[in-house]
């Protein structure tokens, strides 16, 4: 049963960075993986586009915001790219009863989308949630 879906678009020419910008960026937002796949790339802006669509589009599945660099987007051998969840954000799937997600991205010269689908064998009750790899406030 689907439990969570999330769907986002980028524009291409908000990835388009000079090579200073482009470092600052990617140590807050991308993780090496997915720099290093976007820079085998000639328009390696696309790739960045689609990989930050992916990320919000996770989000927006779970209905919270997780820390950027712990949503990871690899690729299959195929080509297939799938989410991979680092840090704090590793106990979503178990806490949300997720056994499946699914990933797709496509791109244009213009603009990437990214949907994301997490699937449940069987509905689980989730506590609400807090901020990822937050300290607990007392």
């Amino acid at each position: 049963m689907i439990i969570g879906l999330g769907m986002d678009v980028a524009e291409v020419d908000r990835f388009k960075f000079s090579p200073d910008q482009l470092a600052r960026f990617a140590r807050k937002v991308f993780t090496t993986e997915e720099m290093t796949h976007a820079m085998r790339h000639r328009h390696f802006a696309e790739r960045l586009a689609g990989a930050f669509a992916a990320k919000e589009a996770t989000r927006k599945a779970f209905g919270h915001a997780i820390p950027w660099r712990q949503v990871g987007v690899r690729h299959e051998r195929s080509g297939k790219p799938y989410v991979a969840l680092s840090g704090g954000a590793e106990r979503l799937t178990a806490l949300r009863g997720v056994s499946r997600m699914h990933l797709t991205i496509s791109h244009s010269r213009s603009n990437a989308v990214a949907t994301v689908i997490l699937e449940a064998d069987e509905l689980v009750a989730a506590p609400l949630p807090r901020a990822v790899g937050a300290g607990v406030a007392r």
